[in-house]
């Protein structure tokens, strides 16, 4: 290979590697860097140089950092899921249950109730309460299969009030789903959840 491509494909590495950094970073909820502290950083670890912060002040600057972003994070998802489910109790469609669970009832099956210990087989989208999907077995074309009694909350509840070919509208509050420590990627902490949920069979 000539010098010319090597240098080529080293330029297409670093800025594909740097594509990669800044992506896992904004999926765990690093909105902005400092690009010139960042590249000194990355300059100093690949030449040798003597860093500027030790690994334990590195560490624990990164985990203060989080956690502040975190704290924010939080608290923001938490007033505008209360917000949300407030309003959306108005809607004389929608039910909400002792436990804070509301749904809507969009198909009304007649077949069985699945128990908590069942395993039952869905189509669901899944949704932030600003419409961002962030998973969705619909989109996938393929149907999820899965215990009862193996999902957050919410499901759990609902699933063992619906009757099979029943599609329902969930709306979870944070405590029924992920809660404070959310799931990752777009399901930050304290989110409220909106799935579209299609019971299809008890198996």
């Amino acid at each position: 290979m000539s010098e010319q491509k090597q240098d080529k494909r080293l330029e297409d590495f670093s800025y594909a590697l740097g594509l990669s950094i800044a992506s896992n970073l904004i999926q765990s909820g690093v909105k902005t860097v400092d690009p010139v502290n960042f590249m000194n950083a990355i300059e100093d670890a690949f030449t040798g140089k003597q860093p500027k912060l030790s690994v334990q002040e590195a560490n624990q600057i990164l985990q203060d950092f989080m956690n502040e972003q975190q704290s924010g994070e939080a608290s923001k998802n938490l007033e505008a899921g209360v917000k949300f489910l407030a309003e959306n109790q108005q809607d004389p469609e929608v039910t909400e249950t002792a436990s804070g669970l509301q749904y809507k009832v969009l198909v009304q099956g007649d077949g069985e109730k699945p128990a908590a210990t069942d395993e039952v087989r869905c189509h669901y989208h899944g949704t932030l309460i600003d419409g961002t999907v962030f998973d969705s077995s619909v989109q996938r074309g393929e149907p999820a299969t899965f215990p009862v009694n193996g999902v957050i909350q919410g499901w759990v509840e609902a699933l063992q009030m619906m009757a099979v070919g029943s599609k329902w509208r969930l709306y979870i509050p944070s405590d029924l789903a992920y809660g404070e420590r959310g799931a990752g990627g777009s399901i930050g902490p304290n989110s409220t959840l909106i799935f579209d949920v299609e019971l299809l069979e008890i198996v």
